[in-house]
């Protein structure tokens, strides 16, 4: 079990290594205007999300292993694991809104200014920060 926890952490911080820069990204294309830099910065984008998509995929697995598996969460008294799981929900929504963008910024429909985006790449920190909460204090 101490393997598939350590994994899981793995991943997740990798992943969300992913969710803290891809929107960084977003902010330099947005305030971008030279045609060549766009093209590096929509190339760097779409590797970052692929190599995003392949890490969540087994972060979500193993936790699913953790908490079907293992019954870490399960049982009276662990609500802190039901808020957990909505916030990975979260996450996973924030996962798929970055793809949404990316492909409006390769379609070249992007409305959004630098500013949204410095404020959208706040939410994964804000999202981790409730997550670890949950996970390592479990207020209820």
């Amino acid at each position: 079990m101490l393997w598939v926890k350590a994994f899981h952490i793995v991943f997740v911080a990798s992943w969300f290594a992913g969710l803290f820069y891809l929107p960084r990204i977003f902010v330099n294309l947005a305030q971008e205007t030279n045609e060549a830099a766009i093209a590096r910065l929509l190339g760097m984008a779409r590797r970052l999300f692929r190599f995003m998509t392949m890490l969540a995929v087994p972060a979500v697995l193993l936790g699913l292993w953790l908490y079907l598996g293992y019954g870490i969460g399960m049982g009276p008294g662990n609500g802190w694991m039901h808020a957990k799981l909505a916030v990975v929900l979260l996450v996973i929504g924030y996962h798929h809104a970055c793809g949404s963008l990316l492909r409006k910024f390769e379609a070249g429909r992007n409305t959004r200014s630098h500013t949204f985006y410095r404020w959208f790449n706040e939410i994964p920190v804000l999202l981790l920060l409730a997550a670890t909460i949950f996970v390592v204090v479990k207020p209820f």
